[in-house]
């Protein structure tokens, strides 16, 4: 499967693969942000596996373990750079040593000291979709970043660039932007958001979807006594915005709604998280989920739902019916 980039004018797999989790630790304080301890060889040869799938398209952040995601996804695909498309992120700024976040720079010196930094760690010399990491930061203040991105690209350092965010105004804001080609949001077939998606769909940009498990509740590895580890940004000390997981362990209106759609996400013998997908490339042309992963394993299970495609419409309008939603 595969689906255009945006109006970037390349076309890359429809499924990309999501590289916050195998950055590793991570934190505010004692605040957990990353996904606890993780196996590097692992996280290779899962990143592997995915190419050997068929899967080109691979989205990191500079702050991911502090620089660690970044680093392990550049020795991956050393000699293979050329075949995939790369996006990371920038804005926060972190300590390698003590994986601590440590504040952030929207300033254009500090836009260019952040991909000079991912350029280096990715061991590339373009980056391929460059995105700004700050959720709600004032679209009246946006104008240098999309300005200071744009430079970026007549320079060759970056090929094209996008805004992570889940506000529509800043979405179009940065969608002026000739050489922007994707948003990234929060959607999942629990949470939807369609002024974003029709931001995406007018100006024909990638509407990269974070979160499509639902940090993995949409698996059947999650149950009610599932306890996080407590370096997990699903932990006990989990950030505010963490609505999937409370105490540590899986919110039980999550669960609910999850158990209520999984005969239809399971059909045709689709598992949950390939159902999760199914549903995410029915919502519209433009989007690209891009699961997360640590191990072979779950890469192989990822990439299986591209053996099935979307789901129909029918089956989108039931879930819509189930979790009571008016469209």
């Amino acid at each position: 499967m595969i689906r255009d980039f945006g109006r970037s004018g390349i076309e890359i797999s429809a499924l990309g693969m999501g590289c916050w989790a195998i950055g590793g630790p991570l934190w505010v304080g004692e605040m957990p942000i990353g996904w606890g301890k993780v196996d590097d060889k692992e996280s290779i040869h899962a990143i592997h596996a995915a190419l050997d799938k068929g899967i080109n398209f691979f989205d990191t952040a500079n702050v991911y373990g502090a620089g660690h995601s970044e680093r392990v996804l550049g020795q991956a695909l050393d000699g293979r750079i050329s075949q995939v498309v790369i996006a990371t992120k920038f804005n926060a700024l972190f300590d390698e040593n003590t994986r601590q976040i440590t504040g952030v720079d929207t300033s254009p010196e500090g836009i260019r000291k952040a991909c000079e930094d991912s350029l280096r760690r990715l061991n590339t010399d373009t980056i391929d979709l460059y995105q700004f990491h700050d959720n709600g930061f004032p679209t009246e203040e946006a104008l240098p970043v999309r300005d200071t991105l744009e430079s970026l690209v007549a320079e060759g350092k970056i090929q094209a660039y996008g805004w992570s965010t889940d506000f529509p105004d800043r979405a179009e804001f940065f969608a002026q932007g000739p050489k922007c080609t994707a948003i990234q949001l929060q959607l999942n077939v629990f949470d939807d958001n369609p002024a974003v998606i029709s931001v995406c769909e007018k100006y024909k940009l990638a509407a990269i979807n974070r979160g499509p498990l639902a940090m993995g509740l949409l698996t059947n590895k999650y149950g009610a006594e599932t306890k996080a580890s407590a370096d997990d940004v699903r932990g006990e000390k989990s950030p505010e915005w963490m609505k999937y997981f409370k105490d540590g362990r899986p919110n039980p209106e999550w669960l609910i709604k999850r158990d209520a759609i999984r005969e239809i996400l399971t059909s045709s013998g689709r598992t949950v998280t390939q159902g999760a997908i199914a549903w995410l490339w029915a919502r519209s042309p433009q989007t690209i989920p891009i699961p997360g992963f640590r191990t072979v394993k779950q890469v192989e299970e990822n990439a299986g739902a591209m053996d099935f495609g979307p789901l129909l419409p029918e089956q989108t309008n039931e879930i819509n019916e189930l979790l009571e939603r008016p469209y």
